[in-house]
């Protein structure tokens, strides 16, 4: 059989095997990347060769676009407005300052560390270690003891951080020449990449999310296809944007925003003159029993997003950072460490001054940025693009989301724990800590 066969029985069988034993590694510091990772070194250029970039770039790139797009739109229609309303200041504050200042630092510290690449080359460094991911460090955002602040805080910039990330990615790489995006200038690319994409997006969220929910008013649509059309709209608002030369990932980000507020604004569905039930649906809850809209139609782009993300780390593994291990230097390993630590803690710090919020929180927050999926995604979209500097950067890249993977990994049960401890016990000296103001939807309140 051909190398890309047993290429795909190998990916089969890595997520089969993590499936069978994912509830039990869910209670272990082993998360879902750091095994995909592995099995991606595994089967990669240093390990069995099934997988390599040269051979297999096309199958690559679109799985990890495809796996992007899914959390680009997924994570955006999930944002609620009540989410920046209750404790708002924490999110607004990380994007609105904290992003900006690491996307500097990172661009100016990499400066002394990586000789030979150009000023835009550094620039696209610092916008592509930018973006957070939360599954990478998942109990640090889902366990009970931290504060409903905290996590709805972390969890919020993860899902909105890659998609403000996207316009600075674009105009710098577009603003660096020989490559594809130069060739159109500046101003072309902020015009369809910035302005047309996000037009698009308005438009096809909206609409989509418009459609479902008068669908569902009618009792048109099943259960199944409701989901189903969900990914369709992802789908759509994705390569229209590519078809007109401009961002889909930027088009998917704003359409999953309409989308979700557009579901959301209509209020409960109606449940008159609905036609039979499906034997295999739900029975229809009343209107104040109904759960949010949008939770109730993303579960199947959700899942799937899950799931190629997963595979994404896999090739990341493969064609990414397997190739890195064979030609590492110290200077890419710093400057890892200082992605991970200063030029994240040190922006956060900064944007929370003046917030209230004790040491200890701000530095659990700091720590809690993992690189993850977007940056694997930005760093192959630069070997598309031909970026010239792109083999420096493509292992800067590697080194500092395989840290990212392994030390937040394993770093967040146990971090979680002793922060949810100091939180109980601060709360319990001081009722009106700052830290209690209500987050994701909950009322505030010290953990049992």
């Amino acid at each position: 059989m051909s190398g890309s066969v047993w290429a795909g029985a190998a990916v089969v069988a890595v997520t089969a095997g993590y499936a069978l034993f994912s509830r039990r590694l869910a209670t272990t510091v082993v998360s879902a990347p750091m095994v995909f990772t592995g099995c991606g070194i595994a089967i990669g250029p240093i390990g069995l060769g099934l997988l390599d970039l040269e051979q297999d770039a096309g199958p690559v790139l679109t799985l990890v676009e495809a796996a992007l797009t899914l959390v680009l739109f997924t994570d955006a229609m999930s944002v609620r407005r009540r989410d920046l309303r209750l404790g708002g200041f924490l999110p607004g504050r990380l994007l609105g300052i904290g992003l900006p200042l690491t996307i500097g630092a990172g661009w100016l510290l990499a400066w002394p560390l990586l000789p030979g690449l150009t000023l835009w080359e550094l620039a696209l460094l610092g916008a592509v270690l930018a973006p957070t991911d939360a599954a990478l460090g998942k109990t640090a955002v889902s366990d009970r003891r931290v504060p409903p602040l905290v996590r709805g805080g972390l969890n919020v910039e993860s899902g909105l951080n890659d998609g403000m990330a996207l316009p600075f990615f674009v105009l710098f790489l577009a603003a660096l020449p020989g490559t594809m995006a130069s060739e159109e200038g500046a101003g072309g690319v902020f015009w369809r990449a910035l302005v047309l994409s996000t037009v698009w997006g308005l438009i096809a969220g909206g609409l989509g999310g418009w459609l479902l929910r008068w669908s569902r008013a009618k009792g048109w649509i099943s259960g199944d296809w409701r989901q189903t059309f969900v990914l369709a709209v992802a789908g759509g608002s994705y390569t229209v944007a590519v078809a007109f030369d401009g961002s889909g990932f930027i088009a998917a980000w704003v359409a999953g925003f309409a989308f979700g507020v557009a579901l959301r604004r209509s209020g409960p569905a109606k449940t008159a003159a609905a036609p039979p039930r499906e034997p295999t649906e739900t029975p229809r809850k009343t209107p104040a029993q109904e759960p949010d809209a949008v939770d109730d139609s993303a579960g199947l782009a959700g899942h799937l997003a899950d799931l190629l993300a997963s595979l994404s780390f896999l090739v990341f593994g493969a064609v990414l950072l397997g190739p890195t291990l064979d030609d590492l230097d110290w200077r890419i390993v710093v400057y890892a460490v200082l992605s991970l630590t200063v030029i994240r803690m040190l922006p956060v710090a900064l944007s929370l001054t003046g917030s209230g919020l004790a040491l200890p929180t701000i530095a659990y927050i700091g720590w809690f940025g993992p690189r993850g999926l977007a940056s694997v995604v930005f760093g192959l979209l630069l070997v598309e693009e031909h970026v010239p500097g792109v083999q420096l950067l493509g292992r800067v890249i590697a080194v500092t989301v395989a840290l990212s993977i392994l030390l937040h990994g394993m770093s967040a049960v146990v971090l979680a724990k002793r922060y949810g401890t100091w939180y109980r016990k601060a709360t319990a000296r001081r009722p009106h800590l700052r830290e209690n103001l209500p987050g994701e939807g909950e009322t505030g309140h010290a953990p049992p």
